[in-house]
């Protein structure tokens, strides 16, 4: 045990260090040897711990987005391969390194978190074994044996011997009772997190090895919780079930405001912005407008959910744009229609003349050289209000040509060709 808490010195310091910090703070309100000034100590590390990890769950959904962006790519891969396993294995493993991404990105704050994790774990050992360790010297030592949670002392444990937890001046029902009650908060709160995960942020249409690794999370960890949770501390108890509620937090406010396209989460979250965008006729929050903007930029790949979006925005009298705002009225240089082009390119074709046969432009009254428009124009300007020079006949010998000259035969009767000498 020496051996890796000798390990681990270089991040106990600073974990005793800042748990002595907040307990200056805290103690100066509850009393320096109260369960609520070392356990409030405990969870405020917590939170700072978290707080720092910001940037790399901020990385850990965008990796998660770049995963999702390769659903189409996955679900042909399963659709091709669908009797090859290790074949589709294979092709995944390289999309993956093709993209650049990562299916273990999500376990990226567990691990990230692991090192503090087991610094407290030594720190409050270390109590309770009676030894100073970090910047926790004698004095700080012998108020951390004399907090109690709930009447369950910080360093005790569920599997401790009675003579242990008379020595921490706890009883042994005290300590069963607080430590089971804390390894069921969380479990529960650990299933319940990644059950959200599994049932309301993941495209279902698509079975990807992430869902795979969620789905063992969902089961594993709740497991891992209830084997080793008799193990530790009750200090560490609470740094758990603090991380777990934080991270069930953070997690139903990424789902709520960014969900998983073609997931439930979406579903919802589509609907509410419909309400929102057809009430106040605009897309106020930036978030929202990203969202719209990857939607429209999606053309004839839209999920069904986002279909039903810009319909309804459409029946609505608006239009969603390129930038991720609405307009009112028609925007057809920017919406995309369901096959991929723009409605404005639509309308052109629509409005494109049909193509004539060869029989048409040789019998047809448009004549070699002319335009289109020209003779159209020409056709609806009355007959006084042409130039005079258009009224005089061509005299012969000047310099214009007629088109009968020009290489058109005049119509009548054609003089028979002489038959061929032999």
């Amino acid at each position: 045990m020496d051996t890796i808490a000798s390990l681990f010195s270089f991040i106990t310091t600073p974990v005793s260090w800042v748990i002595v910090q907040f307990h200056t703070v805290y103690g100066a309100i509850f009393g320096p040897d109260t369960g609520w000034a070392w356990g409030l100590s405990i969870v405020s590390l917590v939170i700072l711990i978290r707080i720092c990890l910001i940037p790399l769950f901020v990385k850990q959904i965008k990796a998660t987005r770049a995963m999702q962006t390769l659903q189409p790519e996955m679900k042909k891969i399963q659709e091709r391969y669908k009797n090859d396993k290790q074949r589709q294995s294979e092709e995944m493993m390289k999309l993956y390194k093709e993209s650049g991404t990562n299916p273990l990105s999500s376990c990226l704050p567990i691990l990230a978190q692991s090192p503090f994790f087991f610094a407290l774990y030594h720190v409050l050992n270390a109590i309770a074994s009676g030894k100073t360790i970090g910047v926790i010297n004698e004095q700080l030592l012998a108020s951390a044996r004399q907090a109690h949670i709930f009447g369950a002392p910080l360093a005790a444990k569920f599997k401790d011997s009675a003579d242990t937890i008379h020595a921490l001046n706890a009883s042994v029902t005290d300590v069963r009772v607080v430590t089971v009650v804390m390894i069921v908060m969380m479990s529960a709160s650990q299933f319940y997190t990644q059950r959200q995960l599994m049932t309301k942020n993941v495209d279902t249409t698509v079975k990807t090895p992430f869902m795979q690794q969620q789905k063992m999370l969902m089961y594993v960890f709740p497991v891992m919780f209830a084997v080793f949770g008799i193990n530790f501390p009750v200090g560490v108890l609470i740094y758990w079930l603090t991380t777990n509620v934080w991270t069930m937090g953070q997690q139903m406010y990424v789902i709520h405001n960014n969900p998983t396209p073609g997931s439930k989460a979406q579903a919802a979250y589509l609907e509410r912005l419909t309400k929102h965008v057809t009430h106040h006729g605009k897309v106020r929050r930036r978030g929202e407008k990203a969202i719209v903007k990857a939607i429209v930029s999606k053309g004839r790949d839209r999920n069904e959910f986002e279909r039903k979006f810009i319909n309804a925005l459409n029946k609505s009298g608006l239009a969603a744009q390129a930038d991720g705002t609405v307009a009112k009225g028609e925007a057809q240089a920017v919406v995309q229609a369901e096959d991929g082009t723009t409605t404005a390119t639509a309308a052109a074709r629509r409005q494109q003349p049909k193509r004539q046969s060869k029989a048409q432009r040789q019998s047809g009254p448009k004549q070699a050289g002319d335009d289109d428009t020209t003779s159209l124009e020409k056709s609806d300007e009355p007959q006084d209000a042409r130039p005079a020079a258009a009224k005089q006949p061509e005299k012969p010998g000047s310099g214009t040509r007629s088109k009968a000259q020009s290489g058109q035969r005049k119509s009548g009767p054609q003089r028979p060709k002489s038959p061929s000498k032999k």
